[in-house]
């Protein structure tokens, strides 16, 4: 039996625990810093994503392992929760990768950008992500589909597609349907720029279904769900209408700025207005951010140039980052915060989050770089 002396001395430990567990609370946002969940390690939740369901926010993202290979899906999507957005709760993995060789989403293959939303109708939360299959490198470039009746999973894998096989673009003309390109056209070249524009690509994939890459998810006010993503061969993006039901393309979709060259989209709705900022391709490597706005989800889109503001540097790279998606703040409504991945490719674990208020000059939205901030 311990003495009572003992017994004091555990009691002042345990409080003395909890006191250091409440001080160690995060009470702001510190871009680029190591960001410890509940059990104090770095949130692993790469290439991200959020849901706010019920008053509690999910976020999930690629789970990385340390090195080279930590950029392949060994895991799956992770999830984490929180009621403030600067506290995060390890929930586990959403969606696990499988030990099937014989599985689409075996372990190895790529996972990339996974995001989730809540269906009103069905009462399932929907995942789509950027689905690589294993050995193939970027070549697939499809979207993996997955479903759930919880928020943290476990989610179910269904398929994954190249979308809107059969379908040419709503903004297609009629005599860009009737075009045929020459075989040898050289890369970069006017002439292969022009071709690419008026839809070389979208020919090329047109009977087994469109490119998908770095994409994004984003539900309108009318509950309306839209697939947004890098498409031929990551020269165009494309956006396309999901189903009721959210796990399936309509036959609606655009081909979004042909031959410019974007992906890593992220989208939000301010006054009737639509945003985007998306990257440049440059792999790995940082780039300049690009920002356009639209009054239709499906366009036309004004290019309203680079949102970041700070030193030649920071602009050239978005503060040496990546965008990945853009959520409301809960205490600011009406205003928004961007968030970013640092990439870190040869130990991807390391990867580090840069989240930034997103400012308005006018009608154009700015990024300033801050080294800690609130949402108040």
């Amino acid at each position: 039996m311990k003495s009572i002396k003992q017994l004091i001395i555990i009691v002042a430990l345990l409080m003395s625990t909890v006191s250091i567990a409440q001080n160690s609370k995060q009470a702001s946002f510190k871009p680029g810093a190591i960001w410890p969940d509940n059990k104090g390690v770095h949130i692993n939740a790469h290439g991200g994503g959020l849901l706010e369901f019920d008053g509690t926010y999910y976020w999930y993202g690629e789970h990385k392992i340390e090195g080279k290979a930590g950029n392949r899906a060994m895991v799956g999507v992770h999830v984490y929760s929180s009621n403030d957005l600067y506290n995060w709760k390890d929930e586990g993995i959403a969606l696990a990768v499988s030990d099937d060789p014989e599985s689409p989403i075996v372990q190895g293959c790529i996972i990339e950008r996974p995001k989730v939303i809540y269906n009103e109708q069905t009462k399932k939360f929907v995942m789509w992500f950027h689905h690589e299959l294993k050995g193939m490198g970027y070549s697939a470039a499809k979207t993996g589909l997955a479903v759930a009746d919880s928020p943290v999973g476990p989610f179910e894998y269904i398929h994954s597609v190249n979308p809107n096989a059969g379908q040419w673009p709503m903004n297609f003309t009629a005599e860009q349907k009737q075009m045929t390109f020459p075989k040898e056209l050289k890369s970069w070249s006017e002439e292969w720029l022009e071709a690419v524009a008026n839809g070389m690509f979208i020919h090329r994939d047109f009977e087994k279904g469109q490119m998908a890459r770095d994409m994004t998810l984003f539900v309108d006010d009318d509950g309306k769900a839209y697939h947004m993503h890098a498409s031929e061969e990551n020269l165009t993006l494309h956006i396309s209408e999901l189903n009721n039901e959210y796990t399936a393309f309509t036959d609606r979709y655009v081909a979004v700025m042909p031959a410019g060259h974007n992906e890593a989209p992220a989208i939000f709705k301010k006054d009737g207005k639509y945003y985007l900022i998306a990257s440049g391709c440059t792999g790995w490597a940082p780039n300049a951010a690009r920002s356009f706005v639209a009054d239709d989800i499906f366009g036309p889109w004004t290019s309203l140039g680079n949102p970041c503001r700070g030193t030649e540097e920071q602009m050239k790279t978005t503060f040496d980052s990546q965008s990945t998606y853009i959520l409301e703040n809960p205490e600011k409504p009406g205003t928004f915060i961007f968030m970013a991945d640092r990439w870190v490719p040869d130990n991807a674990i390391d990867g580090r989050y840069i989240w930034l208020p997103i400012e308005f000059q006018g009608d154009k939205p700015v990024i300033n770089w801050k080294t800690e901030w609130t949402l108040k």
